[in-house]
């Protein structure tokens, strides 16, 4: 079985006050010891494939001067074979795109690592994850929704947790290279379940940004994951 690596928490800035970006941000960050969030969760949402509106580029741009933490932006959007390689320039850490709106993954995956990004593919909760195996090859993230995309604070949907299963055995045994990341109602009461099923890396969004301390719920999250994880291995960040 392939290592992997510890626990990644991903706070979600949808749940973050929008007048307050940069702080929120900070809020994270950490200490010199790298105790704070692995990467910072940017849900683009443009009310066509989902029905809301939220953040775009210029944002992303501005948060990219405002934190080092890694930015992981997820592209709720129509037409991401057009729209999704920009972020990948502006210096996003990762760029997913989700399958069902993608008219060919395959070659998004090449624009956003040849844009210097990792390239990452979401499937909502009711899309198999088999009709996708092949197109994850070339993919450096698979992120399963736990709810179903549009808006924050939805409750967990723990039949996702096969598809976790599935991604996390096809890793383990060398036929995918895939990190696996989840994104939906992660909180205190479930973020072991979802350790447990292989995810490797965590959106929370009110989990965090509702939370006293946005630092220490980051730190409390990822010790509730590495407790419940049977993959866990020394710390590192993605």
């Amino acid at each position: 079985m392939a290592p992997v690596p510890a626990p990644l928490i991903a706070p979600s800035i949808l749940s973050a006050d929008f007048a307050r970006l940069a702080d929120e941000a900070q809020a994270v960050a950490g200490g010199p010891e790298g105790d704070g969030a692995d990467w910072l969760h940017i849900d683009v949402m443009d009310a066509h494939f989902v029905p809301n509106l939220t953040l775009g580029l210029p944002v992303v741009e501005s948060l990219l001067k405002a934190t080092d933490i890694p930015l992981d932006c997820h592209l709720m959007i129509e037409d991401p074979d057009r729209w999704a390689p920009p972020y990948a320039e502006a210096g996003a850490h990762n760029v997913t795109v989700h399958a069902e709106a993608a008219s060919d993954p395959r070659k998004i995956a090449k624009d956003l690592r040849a844009a210097g990004a990792k390239a990452g593919l979401s499937v909502k909760p009711n899309t198999p994850l088999e009709d996708w195996l092949e197109v994850l090859r070339d993919y450096d993230t698979l992120l399963v929704m736990s709810v179903e995309p549009g808006f924050g604070g939805q409750s967990f949907m723990p039949e996702v947790l096969d598809k976790v299963r599935t991604a996390r055995r096809l890793v383990d045994t060398g036929h995918l290279t895939v990190l696996v990341e989840i994104d939906g109602g992660i909180g205190t009461d479930t973020v072991e379940a979802a350790a447990e099923a292989g995810v490797d890396c965590f959106v929370a969004g009110s989990a965090v940004y509702g939370a006293d301390d946005p630092g220490r719920a980051v730190e409390a999250l990822r010790r509730q994951a590495a407790h419940a994880s049977p993959h866990r291995t020394s710390a590192t960040r993605g």
